[in-house]
């Protein structure tokens, strides 16, 4: 018998799903609007009440998956849009994770994604091959892709920075992970001297966490995801003789701090949920600081008593990283910064997912373009063809996936990361000095 286009009866698959979960959804249809790829197709089996009810299907009716169905699962890009806007509450993320985690135990991982994401457990591996590709670049024989920035550093924030994990004792850790300190070294380095400047010793966290496993989690590869939680948690232990540290590990990729706050629920241990609760999202925790804030409230002041200054304040869009809008919750944080030095723009898309989602927009390229699409024609109309506009997005693949867009370009629009927009504003307002801020990556 055929239900839905899939064949139903002894299919033998088991996704392991909640039953409960599977119920909760109500099909009332309201995380249509919020779902990027429902907005590109309009199909219903690429929304997230469509892909419940496959899931069912193959649950509860036995259904056999097929290639349409699989189709459907690929093409998620996990923003969790549909969780916030859900009236039910329904765990979709639990959902397509427990789904892609069956699918990727029965079917396998393709390759050229799992060598992609076994490289990643080497940070310095990862620099070095940066660096190559660096050059390459410089001389005209790499070009330019959606998922590389347009200029590869060729050297990493180590360089410029405070040194690995250990040692000296610091109140807050800097996780650097490992695409963030290849691609964006100059985002460590701002978050950097914004801490220092407020007076807050930092550290980062080295290679000897490497990477957070994110990306593993997001493509099925759950065990892979776990081994590189438990490297981080290691990486952040003193043993157990003298105890767990307790420091506050910050993180400005929203990605990364999306999976490193899940780690409890990973791994399922009290070590693992002690450690998720010392994560926060960088600009969380320094919009909760006296000292951060007192910084940016002197540079409002220094710059609303320079007339010039106040007459020119940068204008920023600010763009939500679902993991930081939609999983971490905390993306009211990034105005609570800015606010203060810049003029501050929103979209009007009501925080809809830009379809970079990790590795999404290298496995499924024409829907992330598509979703991308919206989001920079959401930007244009925030821009209002003004020169000088900056795109704020605190997550290195959607900042990636945007500056992609050449449209943004044309219109001199730049996209960069909340903290370096603050850096420069402090350094406007004479809270930073002239060299702060800056990486020597040999450009």
């Amino acid at each position: 018998m055929r239900v839905g286009g899939m064949t139903v009866g002894n299919s033998g698959t088991n996704l392991g799903l909640n039953d409960e979960a599977l119920a909760a959804c109500v099909g009332c249809g309201l995380c249509l609007p919020h779902c990027p790829t429902y907005r590109v197709t309009g199909d219903e089996r690429r929304s997230p009440r469509g892909r419940i009810a496959l899931m069912r299907a193959v649950e509860w009716d036995d259904a056999t998956p097929d290639d349409e169905w699989h189709e459907a699962m690929d093409t998620c890009v996990g923003c969790l849009g549909c969780e916030t806007a859900c009236p039910s509450a329904v765990p979709y993320g639990l959902l397509i994770a427990g789904t892609r985690a069956a699918v990727a135990a029965d079917r396998g991982v393709p390759w050229q994604l799992r060598i992609g994401l076994h490289l990643l457990s080497w940070p310095r591996l990862v620099r070095w091959g940066s660096r190559a590709a660096g050059l390459l670049q410089r001389v005209g024989l790499l070009r330019r892709s959606g998922i590389l920035p347009s200029r590869i550093p060729l050297r990493a924030s180590g360089a410029r920075t405070v040194g690995d994990y250990g040692g000296a004792e610091a109140e807050v850790v800097l996780f650097t992970g490992c695409v963030m300190d290849a691609w964006q070294p100059e985002v460590h380095a701002a978050v950097i001297d914004v801490l220092t400047a407020a007076g807050i010793t930092v550290r980062r966290s080295g290679d000897a966490t490497g990477c957070c496993g994110a990306l593993h989690e997001h493509a099925g590869m759950v065990d892979g995801a776990r081994a590189h939680a438990e490297r981080v948690l290691a990486a952040h232990s003193d043993g157990p003789s003298s105890g767990a540290r307790s420091e506050p590990i910050l993180v400005d990729s929203a990605g990364c701090g999306a999976a490193l706050k899940h780690y409890g629920e990973l791994l399922g241990t009290l070590e693992a949920q002690a450690f998720a609760e010392r994560v926060f999202d960088v600009q969380e925790w320094c919009a909760a600081d006296p000292r951060v804030v007192a910084l940016i409230e002197g540079a409002a002041e220094a710059a609303s008593a320079d007339e010039t200054e106040a007459a020119d304040r940068p204008t920023v869009v600010v763009q939500d990283p679902c993991h930081l809008r939609h999983v971490q919750g905390c993306h009211t944080a990034v105005r609570d910064l800015l606010g203060p030095v810049v003029e501050v723009r929103e979209l009007d898309d009501e925080g809809l997912c830009c379809g970079a989602g990790g590795a999404f927009q290298v496995l499924q390229p024409e829907l992330a373009g598509a979703a991308r699409d919206r989001k920079v024609a959401a930007v244009h109309r925030a821009a209002r063809g003004e020169p000088g506009v900056t795109v704020a997005s605190a997550n290195p693949g959607c900042a990636l996936h945007l500056a992609a867009d050449p449209s943004l370009g044309s219109a001199g629009v730049v996209v960069r990361h909340p903290m370096e927009v603050l850096a420069d504003g402090l350094r406007r307002a004479g809270m930073l000095g002239a060299g702060e801020g800056t990486v020597d990556d040999g450009r």
